[in-house]
């Protein structure tokens, strides 16, 4: 059912204000009373702080601007205005890790104008206090003012009252957000990529984000001293963060907060602060599991390029199309299909692909015809290189192509590190790139995966055609470098996924990659790669591997079961870097997955099926570890068994070290 209230705030009487010569101080509470804001302006500045019930979270921290010339939008304020409202609202994905979101929060709006000077301009900052945390984001109204606005700083902090530990990427780096994650006090930050996740010593778990990110740099966090972030906005090539005619909006500045770490992943906050969908027939958007000539090209088998052993041709699009059919898959991803690839079509340069013209031995006719003759659907790529200005100039073409052929999916690539060989993914550019291809390719009915991406800060309710993206390491890394340890896939649950969907391509059963380059595996065992389809959401989820590897084996029951679009979801035990076990029921049905995982120790749960429904009994399908399996020991091993349960009853499970359960719960 959905509902929607927007009051008045003043009647729920948790705002309040108090005033001095020099002070004037504001109080916001969140509808349970869990989180509050105080809003004050100090000395004709404004400062912000947050609480969390009687907890100090955010200590006083400063909110402003600096534009070029260093005219600063801080220090020399008054308040004209203050509204407040309430707003409690129950809204539906199209699709989703939880079918129906509740979005209750209570927002107070202060409109600041300068005291002194010519402009005497205004600046509104808007807050929203939320049950699980805190937004802000500045409104620079249309004011007559002539010139062209350059942001080249902006003055936000986010000042901690305690240290804790931080789980965290570095800013500024040349693979964009693919590196493993540093585990380190707060104190010891340097500049970091957002979300940052934090267990601060009073105990609580916050995550610290940004939402609805669209034409304004993408924040990154500095620390300056002790505790102290401040944002760090990543500029143009010239120095400049924000380049703006008229006014601007900033993204929303987020702090999730929580008392346990799997609250933080059951968390809507991000999405909340997203505009409503603006697709209006969305049947089209359809989530689903894919094949795809890919795995083989990272471990060496194929290329991505005309070759001896060239990975897209006809004969092997046919050949992984009858897989599709046979394994009861139906979506299949088709890489290096086009002209433009290279041995070298990874480094730094400007490729020059093309997104209409066929690569020797592939006919995409053919293929395309031949895949609904069988009941697959192909997803069609475009690997821009980082050349934007070649992609921009064929983009109607290629998607126009793959609508005229029945593609309704289409992966993106911006392998590069930087857009044009200039411009940061995550700067301005990058962000207005990225939405610009995104409402483009609605236009022609094709929904997006972005790999080498900018961060999702919730647009997936608005377009509700992003389906997922990269933007961390995935399962490639394990294909050709030193790979993700065990520990990775503990911590990105907490970090990235925060944000939103991951195509991780998960689903590799030949862990020890036996056609691979010598020396690389997973680092995972079986049993924890069919966990991964639980724990790490995504709409899209790829069965990485290579077809062959599925056949016959026991295991793949449980990758054909498993759904992708989920009615609800919950977190039953969790430590950052640890483990975590995430049960999600399915959206057209009433069974339950499971998913369990852990880092490099093995470990021993009890868990409670409090989730099932009472008075039901389940068939538990379990896909484990067997004993004395662990990631680098008989890994590819998976024991499969099937028992009886119902709500109350607790069931025990064992992981091996950097192992893993799965279960389906198919509800009698």
């Amino acid at each position: 059912m959905i509902t929607k209230i927007v009051l008045p705030f003043l009647i729920f009487l948790l705002f309040s204000c108090a005033q001095s010569d020099k002070n004037e101080i504001y109080v916001l509470s969140s509808p349970n009373g869990s989180n509050t804001i105080k809003f004050e302006l100090k000395n004709a500045t404004p400062y912000y702080s947050l609480l969390h019930k009687d907890s100090t979270v955010i200590s006083p921290s400063l909110l402003g601007f600096v534009f070029k010339n260093q005219d600063t939008l801080a220090g020399n304020f008054k308040i004209v205005k203050i509204d407040t409202t309430s707003f409690d609202e129950t809204w539906e994905q199209v699709w989703g890790e939880k079918r129906y979101v509740k979005n209750n929060y209570r927002q107070l709006s202060a409109t600041l104008e300068e005291v002194s000077g010519e402009k005497k301009r205004k600046l509104e900052i808007q807050f929203r206090a939320f049950d699980d945390g805190i937004a802000f984001r500045y409104v620079f109204p249309e004011q007559g003012l002539k010139d062209s606005i350059f942001i080249m700083d902006e003055l936000t902090e986010f000042n901690l009252k305690s240290d804790g530990e931080a789980w965290w990427i570095p800013a500024y780096r040349d693979n964009r957000y693919e590196y493993l994650f540093t585990r380190s006090a707060v104190s010891s930050l340097d500049t970091v990529h957002t979300p940052l996740t934090i267990k601060s010593k009073n105990g609580l778990f916050l995550s610290f984000h940004e939402a609805n990110l669209k034409d304004f740099a993408s924040m990154t966090l500095a620390r300056t001293t002790g505790t102290r972030l401040k944002c760090d906005l990543v500029p143009w090539a010239d120095g400049v963060k924000v380049k703006a005619k008229n006014g601007f909006t900033s993204s929303w500045r987020t702090i999730q907060v929580a008392e346990t770490p799997g609250d933080l992943i059951t968390s809507y906050l991000i999405l909340n602060l997203n505009d409503p969908g603006k697709i209006e027939d969305t049947s089209w958007i359809k989530p689903h599991k894919y094949l795809g000539i890919w795995w083989g090209m990272h471990i060496g088998k194929y290329s991505f390029w005309e070759s001896p052993i060239q990975g897209a041709t006809t004969k092997n699009a046919f050949a992984y199309i009858d897989y599709c059919k046979k394994l009861g898959i139906d979506h299949l991803l088709i890489e290096g299909w086009n002209k433009g690839w290279t041995p070298a079509w990874y480094e730094n340069a400007m490729h020059m692909f093309s997104f209409t013209e066929e690569a020797d031995n592939f006919d995409l006719e053919k293929v395309t015809d031949y895949a609904k003759e069988n009941g697959v659907s192909i997803i069609g790529y475009h690997e821009t290189g980082s050349n934007i200005i070649n992609y921009l100039k064929q983009i109607d073409e290629g998607m126009a192509l793959y609508e005229k052929v029945g593609i309704h999916d289409v992966k993106i690539g911006q392998v590069g590190s930087r857009l044009n060989m200039k411009e940061w993914h995550h700067g301005q550019f990058g962000v207005n790139y990225y939405r610009s291809v995104l409402e483009k390719a609605a236009k022609y009915h094709l929904t997006v995966n972005f790999h080498e991406p900018i961060k999702d800060t919730g647009e997936r309710r608005t377009y509700p055609n992003m389906m997922s993206r990269e933007g961390a390491r995935g399962m490639e890394y394990d294909a050709w470098s030193e790979g993700n340890p065990p520990e990775h896939t503990a911590i990105i649950p907490f970090t990235r996924m925060l944000s939103g969907p991951m195509d991780f391509t998960p689903g590799i059963l030949d862990v020890g990659i036996k056609q691979g380059y010598d020396g690389r595996d997973v680092h995972t065992t079986a049993a924890k790669q069919l966990a991964l389809y639980v724990v790490l959401y995504s709409p899209i989820q790829m069965l990485a591997d290579l077809p062959e590897n599925y056949e016959g084996i026991p295991a793949f029951k449980f990758l054909k079961d498993v759904p992708v679009d989920w009615e609800d979801t919950k977190v039953l035990n969790a430590e950052i870097g640890a483990y975590i076990t995430t049960v999600r029921k399915d959206r057209n049905s009433g069974d339950w997955y499971l998913g369990s995982l852990t880092n490099e120790k093995g470990r021993t749960f009890d868990i409670p099926l409090s989730f099932l429904d009472p008075g039901s009994t389940y068939t538990a399908e379990i896909y484990a570890d067997p004993q004395g399996t662990t990631w680098n020991k008989e890994a590819d091993k998976v024991a499969v068994s099937k028992q009886e349960v119902k709500s109350g009853e607790t069931l025990k499970i064992v992981l091996g070290e950097g192992g893993g359960t799965a279960i389906r719960f198919a509800k009698n």
